[in-house]
């Protein structure tokens, strides 16, 4: 097990290493500068390019921003003068994760829920609403339930805050949003899953010995049915990150989602690359976190060396 993480630990830092680079060539070639304010004169610009190095050639600037990662130093952003992208990062982080944890938390357990009551009530009114649900999440954008949201909890009905960052009253609405995905991957995901696990012959022997329906369900079927759900965490994540983008914006939330669109439009290279490598550092995370899960969820399971 050991041998396996510090494998997986490796292939991470070479991952980010990729997508930093990538990421800062792609960036170079966007049109666009950070300085485009026509009230600044070609001179002006010219020295604030020359203060952050973008008068350099772009093997080297490229050679800079590497060797500050080595260091710990993600640069400099050019919308907030002195001040680090570390710690732009760090005062932001809170109301993000916060949203990713509880719409994880919420999204994957009504899932489930919903998942199991389809497939033991099976092609009655609770199947039908489990599928209705998942339509609609699935067909839906998060930004689009997020707007609706809105409108009629907070502006129609005055339940919760409209918008801005007050606590936990405020990540309820985008909470329920980014939820909705979650939701309905994993209601369809564990009926179908669950309704071939009831048609296993040992689901069919439990039922010749006398085991009671909770006890098929929730006993025999549903651990090996939670395997192939895990598998979708990974995916599921990835959902949730892009979909925060927009929703923060949206809920003028002060989270990382929303700086990172505020970057993209004013080309704050430093923000942007560092935002981008935070999301791929905690997207491989939770990949190596669901492998993990795989041995403690089946105990048949044994990651060793790199092979399951």
């Amino acid at each position: 097990m050991t041998k396996y993480v510090l494998q997986r630990v490796i292939y991470m830092i070479i991952t980010l290493f990729i997508i930093a680079s990538f990421t800062f060539f792609l960036m170079k070639i966007l049109p666009g500068s950070p300085f485009n304010d026509q009230k600044l004169s070609a001179e002006q610009v010219h020295i604030m390019n020359e203060k952050y190095g973008l008068n350099d050639p772009v093997p080297v600037q490229y050679a800079h921003y590497i060797f500050g990662l080595l260091k710990g130093d993600m640069g400099v952003s050019f919308q907030f003068d002195n001040h680090g992208v570390t710690e732009l990062i760090l005062e932001r982080i809170g109301p993000s994760a916060m949203l990713g944890f509880q719409a994880m938390f919420v999204g994957t357990l009504l899932g489930v829920i919903l998942g199991v009551l389809a497939a033991i009530y099976q092609n009655t009114w609770v199947d039908y609403s489990s599928t209705f649900i998942a339509v609609l999440g699935k067909s839906i954008p998060s930004f689009v339930f997020a707007a609706l949201l809105q409108y009629v909890l907070a502006v129609k009905f005055e339940i919760f805050p409209v918008a801005f960052w007050n606590g936990f009253s405020s990540s309820i609405l985008p909470t329920i949003a980014l939820a909705m995905f979650p939701i309905a991957t994993g209601a369809r995901f564990m009926r179908s899953e669950l309704i071939e696990v009831l048609g296993s012959d040992y689901i069919t022997l439990a039922k010749a010995k006398g085991a009671s329906s909770f006890e098929i369900a929730f006993k025999h079927a549903f651990r090996n049915a939670l395997i192939p759900l895990i598998t979708v965490l990974g995916p599921l994540a990835v959902s949730l990150m892009s979909g925060s983008l927009v929703v923060e914006k949206i809920f003028s939330i002060p989270g990382i989602g929303e700086q990172f669109v505020k970057s993209i439009m004013t080309n704050d290279y430093p923000i942007i690359m560092g935002t981008t490598l935070l999301f791929a550092f905690a997207l491989i995370a939770i990949i190596l976190v669901v492998d993990l899960l795989y041995g403690v969820i089946d105990p048949r399971i044994r990651l060793a060396g790199g092979k399951k």
